[in-house]
């Protein structure tokens, strides 16, 4: 399949010349492109699929939260809704998209908001906010950040960087030259300096942009509520896992650490769950032999999952969730919270 995907180089050509007639209009200034006067921080990355920008957004949440208003703003998407709105207790992934519903669970005291125009919505949001962090936005021109953060995940830098359609680029490598800074995500936790070294040579940051390496902190197992499962998996437990996310590769070595008797549900990023899906879970699950075996979904995955037609059917089966957060490889944390926390504090109405 990959290899059909180049037969689409030419789509790819034409796509490439329309993206960068598109930044250099906005570059030129000839397209709008609106600055705050609050801090306002993007996270995002240049390829199509997951890089890790929902932990690191939450790990931005919880850096700040506790000094300053803080308002998450996404475009929500594959919600049914339109235009923007504020996530309360009772709002589901229906209506604000997957992972906005995952922040306001884990962050209920925090603003959660969606709109696919992100400078409408700052604007909604800037009179009772310290500041607001956009999710999945670096590619959102009409907005001008105060900081961007780059993601790359570390899986994917040996890739040909081919655009879309032929490849899984957004726009052009050499747009990452725009971000303030860079991290590269999913990093094994044991990466050694000359591979360090690798990955500066293939990003090749400029100079006043720092480069940050993290890997995925996986986190205690917990009920679909978010309370602690009391789970604990080994060589001989079956584990059915249910995912609808960009890469679930990472996930799925993980669990090949306890034991090696997985069977995959795998379906496409964001995809809405149904009836048909369940049952086929619930019958594979009823029908293994295993005395010991459970069903591991997703933090994201489990905001689709709690759609009303599917509760009574989950509810007969023993699912849990796999948290993820973000860990910081080669001592840099401290230096990442630094800036990140200098520049908020210079750019608050508090200061």
């Amino acid at each position: 399949m990959q290899y059909l995907r180049w037969l689409l180089l030419p789509f790819s050509l034409v796509y490439g010349l329309m993206v960068i007639i598109r930044n250099w209009f906005y570059d030129a200034g000839l397209f709008k492109s609106c600055q705050f006067n609050l801090p306002v921080i993007s996270v995002g990355n240049l390829e199509i699929g997951g890089a890790g920008k929902s932990p690191m957004t939450e790990y931005l949440v919880r850096l700040f939260k506790s000094e300053y208003k803080v308002a998450t703003l996404s475009r929500g998407y594959g919600r049914k809704t339109k235009g923007f709105l504020i996530a309360t207790a009772t709002t589901t992934a229906t209506q604000i998209g997957d992972e906005p519903s995952q922040f306001k669970d884990k962050f209920p005291d925090v603003t959660v908001a969606v709109c696919e125009d992100r400078v409408a919505g700052i604007e909604r949001l800037k009179a009772d906010h310290d500041l607001v962090l956009l999710d999945d936005a670096f590619q959102h021109r009409a907005v001008k950040p105060g900081l961007s953060i780059l993601l790359f995940d570390y899986n994917n830098l040996q890739k040909p960087k081919l655009l879309l359609p032929a490849g899984n680029l957004r726009e052009p490598f050499s747009g990452r030259w725009r971000a303030d800074m860079m991290v590269i995500t999913k990093c094994p936790h044991d990466l050694t300096e000359a591979l360090m070294t690798k990955c500066y040579e293939q990003i090749s940051p400029l100079n006043w942009q720092p480069l940050f390496f993290t890997s995925i902190a996986y986190q205690p197992l917990q009920d679909v509520q978010g309370n602690k499962a009391n789970t604990i998996i080994d060589a001989d437990t079956t584990v059915f896992l249910l995912t609808g996310i960009a890469n679930p590769k990472p996930l799925e070595q993980y669990m090949g650490r306890f034991t090696t008797k997985i069977i995959h549900h795998n379906y496409p990023d964001h995809h809405q769950f149904t009836l048909k899906n369940i049952a086929k879970l619930a019958g594979e699950f009823s029908a293994c032999r295993s005395q010991k075996k459970l069903i591991i979904t997703t933090e994201k995955d489990v905001q689709r999952l709690g759609v009303h037609e599917l509760l009574p059917a989950l509810a007969q089966l023993p699912v849990v969730v796999q948290p993820i957060g973000v860990n910081f490889l080669n001592n840099g944390q401290q230096p990442f919270d630094t800036l990140l926390l200098n520049y908020v504090r210079e750019h608050t109405k508090h200061n």
